[in-house]
């Protein structure tokens, strides 16, 4: 352990380490983020609970770099530094996850011989999906697969944009293996961003997304409504799902929400 330094200049010296480590980071150049480590670099991943040497960190940077330059994470702080030791504070949100799930994550970086020697990284989940009916208590907040926060917004971005621009949802024999695979993750991946972080089964993702497209569908129907053609259209292999969760989620049920579009429809004719 280094002898700690909290002179001016040892301490600016720390910072325009911890700067240029950072902006290599934000800039994608996993080249540059390697440079700055020490030969002897010690780095925490908390979401492993292991501690990664230099051999094994140029895939794990690969991996969590943000996916586009002006990719920013929302920090929570300014960069903090205490000798040779800075410390940053920032928040990942899941694209995804509808805004209503994200993790405080904070790194300590330890600066030794102008290169970065120790990082600490740890993570919590701050803000968790609704609660459903049979919802229990908290989340666990850490991966048992070694996903990081920014990995995990990854994630649920690929899943939201696969159904929305493949809309697999339309196949009924739909299943979890197939949606893995051509999102391009495991199936133990996929499973616990959905159970895990974003607080839903497979099986309610899937139905929520044909949900959806029914709806979009009655809006540009004509009457008479024929709400259960439609449901079979969108996926739906079972009508007593589609009525649940067609329930659930608009509070009436099928013929009820028809007719109320019929009525809307006459009443716009007759303006």
């Amino acid at each position: 352990m280094p002898a700690s330094d909290d002179g001016p200049a040892h301490t600016q010296a720390t910072g325009e380490t911890v700067m240029r480590y950072h902006l290599c980071w934000k800039h994608r150049d996993l080249d540059g983020v390697m440079a700055l480590y020490h030969p002897d670099i010690q780095y925490y991943d908390f979401f492993q609970n292991r501690t990664l040497g230099l051999d094994e960190l140029r895939e794990y940077v690969r991996n969590s770099m943000p996916r586009a330059p002006d990719e920013a994470l929302e920090h929570s702080d300014r960069i903090r530094l205490d000798g040779n030791t800075a410390f940053i504070q920032y928040r990942v949100t899941l694209r995804g996850g509808q805004g209503l799930v994200s993790f405080r994550a904070s790194e300590a970086i330890t600066v030794r011989d102008g290169l970065v020697w120790r990082v600490n990284e740890y993570a919590s989940l701050v803000r968790e999906p609704a609660p459903s009916k049979a919802g229990g208590g908290a989340r666990p907040a850490v991966s048992r697969l070694g996903l990081s926060p920014r990995q995990l917004s990854f994630m649920a971005e690929d899943l939201q944009q696969y159904f929305s621009r493949q809309q697999p949802y339309l196949d009924p024999e739909l299943d979890l293996q197939r949606v893995a695979n051509e999102c391009g993750y495991s199936r133990n991946q996929i499973s616990y961003l959905l159970n895990q972080v974003l607080g839903q089964s497979f099986y309610r993702y899937v139905n929520q997304a044909r949900l959806q497209h029914l709806l979009a569908a009655l809006d540009q129907a004509t009457p008479p409504l024929r709400v259960d053609e439609l449901a079979f259209a969108a996926g739906f292999n079972s009508l007593s799902a589609f009525y649940s969760c067609f329930r659930q989620h608009t509070g009436l049920s099928p013929k009820a929400y028809a007719r109320q579009i019929s009525l809307r429809a006459r009443a716009q004719d007759s303006a």
